[in-house]
């Protein structure tokens, strides 16, 4: 295996990460990564806010409908990134920056080939049937069509985006994928505030605007990216790497990746179902926006926090196990967590006190969508508090390869428990939008308490990566 010359040399990795303070170092990754999130969830705030002012709710149940759709599918493109983050995590507490591009470089490769080769073609034709799926209204449906087939043939930038993140972040360096973070979500509200409304010489597109703009930012910054990832100027260097296929690679990668794709597919997919279910209620429009502001963008103020959490639990228990400290990988994913919980206190406070306020800001006034929106958000005030919890005990699972875990309790809590709840319910009675917001919290209750239970069992102390001579 060809690797760069500056592979030799270990300057590049932070060993601050396996040998500093853990509260530090925890937060020396968690914050850019969250800051990473809020910025690009105000992105999508934007998106949210200018389609419902210039197209109405239909545009915003169009974007929610849409992206949950985009997700489904990327998800399981995008899983080998996870097993990639188990390796450079590994490798960089080895303090083996060969490793390290070695493993970056075959995930690049994969998500290429896997991106154009099959994301593209078959989400342009299957665009139409997975809409019927989620039961969209046909107002829904029109402006939904052109925005799912752009995010899916011109999804190539964004999945550079979030590999570079994940393989940076996992090799220490978190700062680097918020710039590019801070970049794309730039160029994205520039794009759509020129597509959605159209100014100048560039056509109003309405929702399929803001599918165009995130599209066309995320390809300017991958494009930037790849220059720099053969510069030698950032901690991942694909200069002098082999492009021939690294089987040996491959498989851990899908190994540990695959089990996190089958789980986000199943969220995903749970995410689908529950528009469906949304989209049987009396006033199934009215709440798909509702959820489609709720859920999707005002509950991201914790889930921004504790994604990013997450993967700074991931990053560190994933690196101080490769520097053989797994006493030190436990205590950052309890520190990870207590960071997670003082924000969702916060947030879910705001989400009842101020519900109006918040859901003003997306141009949500008609009377019947406020009231479902805040019978949601007090919902979501109290599942907050479970999601960040179970997040970062997830992020410490995934982190030291115990990717199957994750999978499993996913399938149970977020899967099964919600979607047989309510298809008990929608067989046996007339089904209400809290029924729906109630089976979310359950859900994320019971994926709290597994992931706490099985992480603290301890038994991904013994996994290896399987790769030769570890």
């Amino acid at each position: 295996m060809t690797t760069s010359s500056s592979s030799s040399s270990p300057r590049k990795l932070d060993r601050s990460i396996v040998e500093g303070p853990i509260g530090p170092a925890v937060w020396k990754v968690a914050w850019p990564t969250v800051l990473q999130n809020v910025i690009s969830g105000v992105q999508g705030m934007i998106d949210h806010a200018l389609v419902g002012h210039f197209v109405g709710f239909a545009g915003n149940a169009a974007i929610g409908v849409g992206f949950q759709i985009f997700l489904v599918v990327m998800v399981f493109v995008s899983s080998l990134f996870s097993g990639m983050g188990v390796l450079v995590a590994r490798f960089a507490g080895a303090g083996d920056e060969a490793g390290v591009n070695r493993a970056a470089s075959q995930a690049f490769l994969l998500a290429l080939m896997l991106s154009l080769g099959v994301l593209a073609p078959l989400g342009y034709v299957l665009a139409p049937t997975l809409l019927g799926l989620v039961k969209a209204t046909p107002d829904v449906q029109r402006e939904a069509l052109p925005y799912l087939r752009i995010m899916f043939v011109f999804g190539f930038g964004m999945m550079m985006f979030f590999m570079l993140g994940g393989a940076l972040r996992s090799a220490g360096d978190a700062k680097t994928p918020l710039r590019l973070g801070v970049a794309l979500t730039v160029g994205n509200i520039v794009f759509n505030v020129l597509l959605i409304r159209g100014y100048g010489p560039f056509p109003e597109m309405g929702t399929a605007g803001a599918a165009a703009g995130i599209m066309i930012s995320s390809a300017l910054v991958a494009v930037y990216a790849v220059v720099k990832l053969f510069s030698g100027s950032w901690v991942i260097d694909f200069r002098g790497m082999s492009w021939k296929p690294d089987w040996e690679i491959i498989r851990a990668l899908f190994r540990f990746g695959l089990p996190t794709g089958v789980q986000g597919i199943a969220m995903n997919i749970a995410g689908v179902l529950l528009l469906r279910f949304i989209g049987s209620t009396a006033q199934s429009a009215e709440a798909q926006a509702a959820y489609a502001v709720g859920y999707t963008e005002l509950f991201s103020l914790v889930t921004w926090t504790s994604v990013g959490l997450m993967g700074a639990a991931a990053t560190v228990a994933g690196q101080n196990l490769g520097a053989g400290h797994p006493d030190r990988s436990r205590a950052a994913v309890r520190v990870a967590a207590r960071f997670g919980l003082a924000i969702a206190i916060f947030v879910g406070l705001l989400f009842v006190t101020i519900p109006d306020v918040l859901l003003g800001l997306f141009g949500m006034r008609e009377p019947e969508v406020l009231r479902i929106g805040r019978e949601l958000l007090r919902f979501l005030s109290i599942s907050g508090l479970f999601i960040t919890v179970a997040l970062t005990f997830t992020g410490g699972l995934q982190g030291t390869g115990d990717t199957r875990s994750p999978l499993y309790i996913t399938l149970v809590s977020q899967f099964a428990l919600p979607i047989g709840m309510l298809t008990a319910l929608e067989a046996t009675r007339t089904l209400e939008t809290w029924h729906i917001w109630l089976a979310i919290v359950i859900g994320h209750a019971t994926r709290c308490l597994l992931s706490v239970w099985r992480f603290e069992q301890g038994k991904w102390r013994q996994i290896t990566l399987g790769l030769s001579g570890r």
